[in-house]
């Protein structure tokens, strides 16, 4: 089977979507893809949480547990890896590799605001002496928060991730192409942007990006879908086609029996 790492550097992106819960992700694994990550605000929201407040922690860890028992790689999204202690972070993600975990989002915010860059540097290269072989996803915030929100900023930020030992560049937030271009040509690693509203996967590629992430939209979208359903049975609609309970219980059937 093809490493995780190896992903990101075939002929074209890495998608990966983004499981909130056990059902999401077999539903993922049974659609073929190889990789599924975890999403902190799919996780936050469906416990009644905001995301970004280091709330996910424990049901993070629950979460990517059961997945790890899929035939796919799984990489959690830690948010800023709930401590400001990097060797506290470090021995988290240690757990995290015991249980399988093959990757791991870090990000250089919180409470919706950048950090310095030297704290998420620093827990990188905590990370890495502790757990060589994680590969460490680290985020850049700029464009997200729109905090100096710059190609030149986010670069300074991914130089300084990258001289830690981080192993892939995310940059959620970024939508303009030519930013997407410039930031992939000027990282030296895997650059991870979310999926875009007017460019395709291939097209991100052709950009210099590596890896595509659906992020929360699959939540989101599940959401509207739900209430769509229900609306239209208020309004005298026929019930619509959906993947039968039969199927998705004997997927559940053979995960508890795994």
């Amino acid at each position: 089977m093809v490493t995780f790492r190896e992903l990101h550097y075939t002929d074209t992106p890495l998608l990966l979507p983004n499981a909130w819960d056990v059902g999401s992700g077999l539903a993922f694994a049974a659609a073929g893809f190889l990789a599924v990550g975890t999403t902190s605000f799919g996780i936050a929201a469906s416990i009644g949480l905001p995301d970004g407040r280091g709330a996910t922690k424990s049901a993070t860890v629950a979460l990517a547990a059961r997945l790890c028992r899929l035939s796919v790689h799984v990489t959690a999204d830690i948010e800023d890896g709930y401590s400001d202690d990097r060797t506290e972070v470090a021995e988290f993600v240690a757990e995290l590799a015991a249980l399988g975990v093959a990757g791991i989002n870090i990000e250089d915010s919180r409470d919706g605001h950048l950090v310095d860059p030297a704290t998420l540097a620093a827990k990188v290269a905590s990370i890495k002496r502790r757990t060589p072989d994680m590969f460490v996803n680290a985020r850049v915030d700029n464009f997200w928060f729109n905090e100096l929100a710059t190609v030149e900023a986010v670069l300074l930020r991914a130089s300084a991730y990258s001289d830690a030992g981080a192993d892939g560049i995310f940059v959620p937030g970024v939508t303009d192409p030519e930013d997407i271009r410039n930031i992939a040509a000027g990282i030296g690693l895997p650059v991870n942007v979310l999926a875009h509203t007017s460019l395709t996967v291939a097209q991100l590629g052709e950009l210099g990006v590596r890896r595509v992430s659906s992020g929360s939209l699959p939540y989101r979208a599940a959401v509207d879908a739900a209430v769509d359903v229900v609306s239209a049975l208020r309004d005298g609609k026929h019930a619509p086609a959906a993947t039968s309970y039969w199927e998705m219980q004997s997927r559940l059937n053979d995960f508890a029996e795994g």
